[in-house]
């Protein structure tokens, strides 16, 4: 692999009071003393994990998905039931796209195993079904960038391949005191470079990549960091000065709007099914299955969105939703919107026979919705409505 370099920008000479970083990292004595803490550390504190126990590259590659935006400890209950449900690239290929949404529910970011489920297709036609092994071959990969593929080829095949993601850009930062946002152009290229440079030359490139990303998830924590415990806390530039709660620099933080949404739920004639519809592509959860509840825009009160059903289903004259008494209220987050919903009892009225619903409007039963793939939201009205002990009244 050719080695990318970064220059060093004119701020960083000598005669810059307040340099952007500590070009300590030039030295190999420095780079040869924090590898050989950071990995003394490592071997007395690794956490036993099972795609550490078995580094193969399909395990890795799940787990290092999964752990995308989530903690391991959430992480670990559904890799394990992903690995005895798809064990295999073959299995995860030809699984149902509906059973994949169910093994992921809950991890949320859903785009995530609809590009497991093409790569794993593009591996068995591009690779007879075998993970590749080439970084180029892996980087082709859907869902599959510059850090994935690094850490899947350095973990199962101890490639010399650097790392970065957020645990790493926190600490390579801090070693080096390097005050700019990690996000920023010139900083995320300075810190590959960084991370090239400090693997070993002799193996163990999986070893200290995943002991970096250790060292972020146990020690070097974003706020109030455990620098007391920390093997590097006498290289570290940031330590040395004082700087561990400023760097590593801020990116523009999330300004979260406040919105109100608001789903019914409908039961069917006989009171025994409940009106859902898979989420159509392109909408808020797509591939899950959820309560009558529109997402696309914002509705400004129930009856708004009772009418918007009414459109949904198609209803004839005389037929009409007719919206109740309002169950519960859920909070919850998406991107950057805070949501409150509301859920609200609602009765398809009809003055003559039940209407027929139009695709992909379903009824089913709880039990039914228990096997489906649900939104966040929509799993937890399921749960609430089979803890009824009394029939609801609409």
């Amino acid at each position: 692999m050719t080695r990318r370099t970064s220059k060093v920008p004119a701020s960083d000479s000598a005669s810059d009071p307040t340099p952007p970083h500590d070009p300590c990292w030039r030295k190999s004595d420095w780079r040869s003393r924090v590898r050989k803490r950071l990995l003394e550390w490592f071997a007395g504190n690794a956490r036993v994990l099972p795609w550490r126990t078995l580094p193969l590259p399909y395990n890795v590659w799940v787990s290092e998905i999964m752990l995308q935006q989530t903690q391991v400890a959430t992480v670990l209950p559904y890799f394990h039931r992903w690995m005895e449900a798809f064990p295999t690239v073959e299995a995860l290929a030809s699984a149902d796209e509906a059973d994949l949404m169910r093994h992921w529910e809950g991890l949320g970011y859903y785009r995530r195993v609809r590009s497991m489920h093409a790569a794993a297709k593009k591996i068995m036609e591009d690779h007879g079904g075998v993970f590749p092994t080439r970084f180029e071959d892996v980087l082709a990969l859907p869902g599959i960038g510059r850090y994935t593929a690094g850490a899947i080829l350095s973990i199962s095949q101890d490639q010399r391949l650097p790392i970065l993601e957020g645990n790493t850009q926190r600490v390579f930062s801090r070693w080096i005191a390097m005050r700019g946002a990690p996000a920023e152009k010139h900083a995320n290229a300075l810190l590959w470079d960084f991370a090239e440079t400090m693997l070993p030359r002799d193996g163990g490139n999986g070893t200290f990549n995943q002991a970096a990303m250790e060292l972020g998830a146990l020690v070097c924590t974003p706020k109030q960091p455990r620098c007391d415990e920390c093997p590097i806390a006498g290289s570290c530039r940031a330590a040395k000065l004082g700087l561990q709660q400023e760097i590593p620099g801020k990116i523009k933080s999330i300004r979260y709007e406040d919105r109100t949404e608001f789903a019914l739920v409908v039961p069917s004639p006989g009171g025994d099914t409940f009106l859902v519809r898979p989420l159509p592509d392109g909408a808020r959860w797509s591939g899950l299955w959820d309560y009558p509840r529109p997402t696309e825009d914002a509705y400004q009160s129930v009856e708004t969105v009772a009418d918007w059903l009414s459109k949904e289903l198609h209803l004839a004259p005389g037929c009409e939703i007719e919206v109740g008494a309002r169950l519960k209220s859920i909070r919850h987050a998406v991107t950057k919107y805070r949501i409150t919903l509301h859920v609200h009892a609602a009765i398809l009225k009809t003055s003559g026979e039940p209407a027929e619903l139009p695709a992909p409007w379903q009824w089913q039963s709880l039990d039914q919705l228990t096997e489906q793939p649900l939104s966040v939201t929509g799993r937890k009205i399921t749960n609430w409505l089979a803890a009824q002990e009394q029939p609801l009244l609409w």
